[in-house]
């Protein structure tokens, strides 16, 4: 690590974790989903939840990445020293007692956006760029996986059962704060119906035609967000108003309002859930490839809330849109990067879900470092790389954390022994060229 890297590394090590998810909320979490010890344990369940999420950084096996947790805190006289480090069972029954339910809400509280005003590329006009978009991740091939993540159909190249995660994330930070887990039999149109609840009036939300329908449409809309939606080819709205940009003014509507049986406008009632006909805006353009002009076209239609041209222009929105892809950079960070493509590793449901909210945890800890080291030096979250980021937090990682095993009650005894503590430094961290964007996967036999 160069000399320059230094202020950096003083945000780094375990706080990297504790800072986007504090202790606090790991302890409302656990007592919450009734997950809190009855007796005292060689694995308190706070020391589980930060070494579930540890094991998304980690590609080794549980004792070595507990041992990488632990290292120096014998040393910091936190950790006692007759402690030993538990077998790869005992951790294994450690993470089925915490069980799903506290990692979904640590993630549920924890996750939301962190772009600044000032952040560069998350920002679309006065509205948070937002998308929604599906990763299907391999998971072991085990009798209880497939009985409720079943491998596709009809031949595929993935010959390991499966899990479609939809997620919420904002195109700028790539910092994910909403998802929803489910095998790949489920659509990405049902499981995004559970994002809802995340959406804010602040943002402008971007998905691909296989999100849209009316009555789908239609509950985002409600939310007080713009939209900007791909349309099947299929779909035709009632063209209502050309516009000078180029674009134009139409309508959707839902099938009993296709049937003529029913008229209402979004306009004339309080509730837009009740709406049977919604005004939108059509952009519709051609895409070409540049390479190869002999390849056929497509035609993008994009369906938009953003009715007038004066706050977005037609190009402004078919730009935006396209930022949608950043997506596609979250979920390689999250499968080759963070993962080194090996997919999850766990062997039944409730733990495979487990991982996965561990995985988005820990994916969010480290995009909310990478965002406010790139605020500090006023640059864009894209220009810093994320698996340079990944290694430096590898290695520093190692280093005296900021957890205890101890339970609350006996940490408190025990804070007459002053150890050493990571606090954060008084200057704003450096961000050194080793950080900077240059961008170029057998697990472990685990039980669980």
């Amino acid at each position: 690590m160069d000399a320059g890297s230094g202020k950096l590394v003083d945000h780094l090590s375990l706080g990297v974790l504790t800072k986007a998810i504090p202790r606090y909320l790991v302890d409302d979490a656990i007592v919450e989903s009734g997950r809190q010890e009855k007796r005292s344990r060689l694995l308190p369940a706070h020391v589980v939840v930060y070494f579930t999420v540890a094991l998304a950084i980690f590609t080794d096996g549980y004792e070595e990445v507990l041992r990488k947790l632990v290292h120096g805190l014998r040393f910091a006289r936190t950790w006692s020293t007759d402690w030993n480090v538990p077998s790869t069972s005992a951790l294994s029954q450690a993470r089925a007692r915490l069980g799903e339910k506290p990692l979904a809400l640590l993630f549920d509280r924890v996750a939301e956006p962190i772009a600044k005003a000032g952040t560069p590329g998350a920002w679309l006009s006065n509205w948070r760029l937002m998308a929604i978009d599906g990763v299907m991740i391999d998971i072991p091939d085990t009798a209880e996986n497939l009985a409720e993540y079943p491998k596709a159909e009809g031949g595929t190249r993935r010959p390991f059962p499966q899990t479609r995660t939809v997620t919420l994330a904002e195109c700028g930070t790539h910092a994910i704060v909403g998802a929803s887990i489910g095998s790949i039999k489920d659509g990405e149109r049902k499981l995004s119906a559970a994002l809802i609840s995340k959406i804010t009036p602040d943002m402008v939300i971007l998905a691909d035609r296989g999100f849209y329908s009316f009555d789908m449409y239609r509950s985002y809309l409600a939310t007080g967000a713009q939209l900007i939606w791909r349309l099947w080819a299929n779909v035709y709205p009632d063209h209502l108003q050309d516009l000078p940009d180029g674009s134009y003014l139409a309508e959707i509507t839902s099938q009993h309002g296709r049937a003529g049986k029913t008229r209402i406008g979004l306009n004339k009632i309080a509730n837009p859930l009740l709406a049977t006909h919604i005004p939108v805006r059509m952009v519709e353009y051609v895409v070409e490839d540049e390479e190869n002009p002999d390849a056929p076209r497509e035609t993008i239609r994009l369906v938009t809330s953003i009715l007038d041209p004066a706050k977005l222009s037609a190009q402004e929105i078919a730009a935006a849109y396209h930022e949608r892809w950043e997506l596609e950079s979250t979920y390689r960070e999250l499968e080759i990067y963070l993962r080194d493509g090996r997919g999850i590793r766990s062997k039944s449901p409730a733990m495979v879900r487990q991982e996965i909210w561990a995985l988005l945890l820990a994916h969010y800890a480290i995009r909310a470092f990478m965002t406010e080291a790139a605020d500090t030096v006023e640059m864009d979250p894209d220009r810093i790389s994320f698996t340079r980021t990944l290694r430096i937090i590898r290695r520093q990682i190692t280093d005296p954390a900021e957890f205890s095993p101890l339970s609350s009650t006996n940490r408190k005894a025990k804070n007459t022994r002053r150890g050493r503590r990571i606090t954060e430094p008084k200057t704003p961290p450096h961000l050194p060229e080793s950080m900077q964007k240059r961008e170029s996967p057998c697990l472990p036999d685990e039980e669980t």
